[in-house]
């Protein structure tokens, strides 16, 4: 765990960042090359706006550490705080087992340790966006793996450095339980109630790319946002944020469609 400032005090009103970002997934033969780029990158332009910031970058970010530093920077946050969160990395799914997911599919995050200590699913994390003091306002900022069925492809131009940022169930999963998830059928999810603010890079059925920009690795939708982000007029929305990405994602060579899901009011909060 990385701090990017030193101790400082919890005003009401506080802005607090988590990014995380994993290229490195040992024992599962699909590293990744753009993720720490992409959490620096937030983290980057997250301190310019003021935001005290910790990081987690490949090794530091195991299943555990990931949890227990989403609780911590939600647990520190008061009514009027703003929190986001970005993850770059993996994302996966599972077998639902509970019966709350349309699709018979649970997404996940994939730490660091998936191949010891298995994925984080969208259950526990909606469970840890949710334990927050009232009145904080949590963004999650997804590039590519809350989604779950989303996987990064390289364009058309890739080089033999993309990979592919979706992590097949059948890496950490038993046989029986892998068989069972490779029939599971492709269609779109949803839950009730919004536990964040989400920024996802592309929808549920889509793939997020991993893409190469002036020869450096990110993500497509990370660095589409970030560059809208800059040019956005005071007092832009997350809608109006989400409307700009989207003049330049989906496109020829990232044919993926960024999301901005929350409800009406959190839509309509100014951006960071």
């Amino acid at each position: 765990m990385t701090a990017r400032d030193g101790a400082v005090t919890d005003p009401v009103g506080m802005k607090r960042a988590l990014c995380i970002g994993i290229n490195d997934y040992p024992g599962t033969g699909s590293d990744l090359a753009g993720c720490v780029n992409d959490a620096n990158d937030w983290a980057d332009e997250l301190t310019k706006r003021g935001f005290d910031l910790e990081m987690m970058l490949d090794a530091q970010a195991t299943g555990a550490a990931m949890r227990d530093a989403m609780g911590r920077v939600l647990s520190r946050a008061q009514s009027g705080d703003t929190v986001v969160i970005t993850y770059s990395g993996h994302g996966t799914w599972v077998r639902d087992t509970d019966g709350d997911e349309p699709d018979g599919r649970d997404e996940a995050l994939v730490p660091y340790d998936i191949a010891e200590n298995g994925p984080l699913l969208d259950d526990e994390l909606y469970d840890i966006l949710c334990d927050r003091a009232r009145g904080v306002r949590v963004v999650m900022i997804s590039d590519s793996c809350h989604s779950g069925t989303v996987a990064r492809f390289a364009p058309s131009t890739r080089t033999d450095a993309d990979k592919v940022r979706f992590l097949p169930p059948g890496v950490f999963l038993p046989p029986d339980e892998a068989a069972r998830a490779a029939r599971m059928p492709r269609v779109t999810a949803g839950r009730p109630r919004h536990a964040a603010l989400l920024m996802s890079g592309c929808a549920d059925v889509e793939f997020s790319y991993d893409a190469h920009f002036d020869g450096r690795p990110n993500g497509a939708f990370t660095y589409f946002a970030l560059k809208t982000l800059r040019d956005l007029p005071e007092g832009a929305t997350y809608r109006d944020w989400g409307r700009a990405i989207a003049g330049s994602l989906p496109s020829q060579d990232y044919p993926q469609t960024p999301g901005v899901d929350g409800s009406r009011t959190q839509r309509a909060w100014p951006v960071l």
